[in-house]
């Protein structure tokens, strides 16, 4: 009995272990299945992250690819560019723009350009990772990294201006990879144009600049600092009784190793109850930087490694002192340690309604180091082989100078002086620079003058100094109402001044000054045609036959009364623009005669966003909409009255042209409102 007991239990022992063995053989079946799945997830999950960096790196190589274009030559017509050397090569760099074609289109650019002296070609780099068309923007240069340009800031508006916008971002663009990327800073600069950039160190410095939101345009003397190791902006703050450069815009912004130049600008005065008024800036200052090396004994490190303060330098006595004038800022001649001036404009206030604007095309270098000085950059003449005396140039009226030339009067002749005299002084309009040599002294020219060889007058020109070179591109020049874009190129060696020499001569036709004044007898003519027909309209169109003879008498008498009173009202509006008690309310919100709507929309602007700002709830682009349907709507009522003033000057001899110019001059004369001038 027993031993049938313990074969039963034995029998029982054997078949749970095999019923243990087989649990574990499932167990590790489990196992081995779930590790081989996760080996093949993991797979995957490798596979998947490989296809998306591959997808990524695909996608920025398509953002970031630059085609690279060989063209013939300059850039097309434009204002407001930049022209920087490069860093560590012989080229420069030309980036934006903006032009503004006769039919009132504005086109702004945002193409890079490269300039190799060299072989004289231009080369232009397009890339879809790169910042918006813009124009008033300011680069700057740094030699590191194989060599770096930085862009902030700058304007656009729409095709017809009806929008407009203020840039505040910040880009790197990489010269040896010719790609953009764009710099994101939590603190950095508010939107602005018209600004200035200078590398000092490993520093960016950005001052002043404008911003316009349509109403007021704001000029501003803020000071920042970009540190390129940390890449952070830093504002620098002064205390309120340092002294320091007013707001302004257009100015010369010079980089030293003791710190940064500035020289100039521009801004506008606003009083209250009057238009702006434009302010031509000649100040000097000096930006004194100071790295602190020393290691502080507290502990501490110090909060700021930099030292800044504003120092005002006095006016130069220098008889070569350039005269007032804004639309020049300077271009660095590193080689020298010198500021390089070509050009300008200056607005001169000829009478209480008008103001005539003097183009320059003169040269001024300014010695940076010391207090700082203005020196002579005139042209030298040639000198006679064999030795015979030189022979003067053709009599022109020479002031005698109170200084001697302080920068090269070692080699100068009395040749040279005149040179010197008859270069400084500005021209008032194109036919009064070269032509004015070759008109009157045909047969007595000396081929090689060069003063044949200067450009035409021009300001906001592009100027950059490679090397001991100094490059000249394009500009504005104004003439009458007109104003026109230039897109020449020249050179000038600054260590010989011999002459400029012309890298590409400009395609732009500027009407000459005899040409208006001898249409005016055709202006005559056509006036009384005119004339002429209008009265023949006016009786053609009420020709009544049979018994209504009378009625055709009376409508003829009551167009007749009809056009005399215009002719009354249109004379005494001629006598009331002339009056010097007018209200500047007034003033500002009245149509000139030959004033298009746009020009006095542009003229009134600000005035009518006021009007809509005190009247609506509108803002933005909707609040300069209401302002210009109030400038239109006043327009349209003066209108008749205006084509009727515009018909009395026609008789006066005034052409088309002439009624512009006036239009364009305003009221009380052009107060810098010109978006150039800004």
């Amino acid at each position: 009995m027993a031993k049938k007991k313990s074969g039963k239990d034995a029998t029982k022992a054997s078949a749970k272990a095999a019923k243990k063995a087989k649990a574990a053989q499932k167990v590790e079946r489990k196992e081995k299945k779930k590790a081989t799945k996760t080996k093949d997830e993991f797979d995957e999950d490798d596979q998947d992250l490989e296809s998306i960096l591959d997808k990524i790196q695909r996608e920025w190589e398509e953002a970031h690819k630059v085609t690279e274009e060989l063209v013939e030559g300059p850039p097309s017509r434009r204002a407001n560019a930049t022209l920087t050397p490069c860093p560590n090569g012989n080229h420069l760099w030309c980036i934006g723009g903006e032009f503004f074609s006769d039919d009132g289109k504005a086109h702004f650019y945002s193409d890079v350009y490269r300039y190799s002296p060299e072989k004289n070609e231009w080369r232009k780099f397009v890339s879809p990772t790169c910042p918006g068309p813009r124009s008033a923007h300011a680069v700057v240069a740094s030699p590191a990294g194989g060599g770096k340009l930085y862009l902030f800031g700058g304007e656009f508006s729409s095709l017809y201006q009806n929008s407009f916008h203020h840039y505040r971002d910040f880009w790197c663009f990489d010269i040896s990879t010719h790609t953009w990327e764009r710099i994101e800073t939590k603190v950095r600069p508010t939107a602005r144009s018209g600004h200035r950039m200078a590398m000092w160190k490993h520093y960016i410095v950005l001052f002043g600049g404008f911003y316009d939101p349509g109403i007021k345009t704001n000029y501003l003397n803020d000071l920042w600092l970009f540190d390129t190791q940390e890449y952070k902006w830093k504002q620098v703050e002064f205390r309120e009784t340092d002294r320091r450069p007013s707001p302004r815009s257009g100015f010369s912004f010079l980089p030293t190793p003791e710190g940064i130049l500035l020289h100039g600008g521009y801004c506008k005065e606003y009083v209250k109850g009057s238009r702006p008024v434009g302010v031509m800036l000649d100040d000097t200052w000096f930006l004194r930087m100071t790295l602190n090396t020393e290691t502080p004994t507290t502990g501490k490190s110090s909060a700021d490694p930099l030292t800044l303060k504003w120092e005002k330098r006095k006016k130069s006595s220098t008889a070569y002192a350039p005269s007032l004038r804004s639309g020049c800022t300077m271009a660095l001649w590193s080689a020298k340690n010198m500021g390089i001036l070509f050009g300008g404009v200056t607005d001169e206030d000829t009478g209480e309604e008008t103001l005539e604007s003097v183009f320059h095309n003169d040269l001024y270098g300014y010695q940076i180091a010391g207090n700082g000085r203005w020196v002579s950059m005139n042209l030298k003449r040639p000198k006679k082989k064999g030795g015979a005396p030189k022979k003067k140039a053709p009599a022109q009226p020479v002031r005698p100078d109170p200084e001697e030339n302080e920068y090269d009067d070692e080699d100068a002749s009395d040749e040279d002086q005149e040179d010197n005299e008859a270069q400084r002084k500005p021209s008032k309009s194109s036919e009064k620079t070269k032509p004015a040599v070759t008109a009157s002294q045909d047969d007595e020219v000396d081929p090689d003058d060069p003063m044949l060889t200067v450009p035409l007058p021009r300001y906001n020109a592009m100027l950059a100094v490679l090397r001991n070179t100094l490059y000249i591109y394009g500009g504005i020049f104004e003439k009458g109402s007109r104003e026109y874009t230039l897109d020449d190129f020249y050179s000038l060696q600054l260590d010989k001044l011999d002459r400029y020499v012309c890298l590409k001569a400009s395609e732009i036709v500027i009407a000459e000054g005899d040409e208006a004044s001898s249409s005016d007898e055709d202006d005559d003519d056509d006036s009384d045609d005119e004339d002429t027909a209008d009265e023949r309209e006016d009786s053609e169109s009420v020709t009544v036959v049979g018994e209504e003879e009378e009625k055709e008498v009376e409508v003829l008498e009551t167009i007749e009364e009809e056009k005399e009173s215009l002719r009354v009202q249109a004379t005494a509006f001629m006598g009331v623009a002339k009056d010097s008690t007018r209200s500047a309310e007034d003033v500002i919100s009245t149509p000139l005669p030959g004033e298009t709507l746009a020009m006095f929309y542009a003229r009134s602007r600000e005035y009518w966003a006021q009007k809509a700002y005190g009247t609506s709830d509108s803002r933005g682009k909707q609040l300069r909409r209401d302002g210009f349907t109030l400038a239109e709507e006043r327009y349209a009522t003066y209108k008749p009255i205006l084509e009727e003033v515009e018909r009395i000057l026609a008789e006066a001899g005034l052409d088309e042209e002439e009624m512009r110019k006036g239009a364009a001059a305003g009221p009380q004369g052009a107060s810098g409102q010109s978006r150039n001038r800004r």
